[in-house]
């Protein structure tokens, strides 16, 4: 009985940990915010987030796994295929979901590439956005195979474009941004078919 409750407290400081870091880092970046931070506001011993977090940068990439299912898995694959019938609609409906995303007040783009351009393709952070953003691309790749649209992955590469420019134009306060990218992506749609 006693193991189970270490256990327990040790989850649930490892949560608090990371659930701190994910919000100070999507909101800040990851050189913005200081391990010192992090565990004062985790509200855990320094001994016990060195314990869940030998570095920071083992941080990092629990923040952005955590991210990939977050955003990628249960927003951008999920949501869309709940929105959508077809293949073609689903991929349509990545926009509507943005453009949702846009309006919150506490928009912060894409975790993936803020940290990429933060940390550079050659860190470790880096290249986990990169994996990552390669995930968001199989996602629309195989709703392109499924609609039987031509070079699923050319196809793939400039709807990521569309995508990824959204998010840079929202951030720049253009909150109908996912609207203008959707009415090129049916564009891009059409000429793939």
């Amino acid at each position: 009985m006693e193991g189970s409750t270490v256990t327990n407290v040790r989850f649930t400081a490892r949560e608090r940990i990371l659930a701190t870091a994910y919000a100070l880092f999507s909101q800040r970046g990851i050189r913005a915010v200081g391990v010192d931070e992090v565990i004062a506001r985790a509200q855990v011993a320094k001994a016990t987030f060195y314990r869940h977090f030998p570095a920071k940068d083992d941080l990092a990439l629990a923040f952005l796994e955590r991210r990939e299912y977050a955003w990628t898995i249960d927003l951008v694959q999920a949501e869309s295929e709940r929105r959508g019938r077809t293949s073609e609609e689903q991929l349509l409906a990545i926009f509507d979901i943005f453009h949702e995303w846009f309006q919150r007040d506490d928009f912060e783009g894409c975790s993936f590439i803020n940290v990429l351009l933060e940390m550079g393709a050659g860190h470790s952070s880096g290249e986990a956005c990169i994996r990552y953003l390669e995930n968001v691309r199989s996602i629309v790749r195989e709703r392109a195979e499924r609609a039987g649209l031509r070079d699923p992955d050319e196809f793939a590469r400039s709807w990521h474009i569309l995508m990824k420019g959204s998010i840079i134009s929202a951030a720049e306060g253009d909150r109908e941004a996912a609207h203008r990218a959707q009415a090129m992506a049916s564009h891009l749609i059409a000429d793939h078919r």
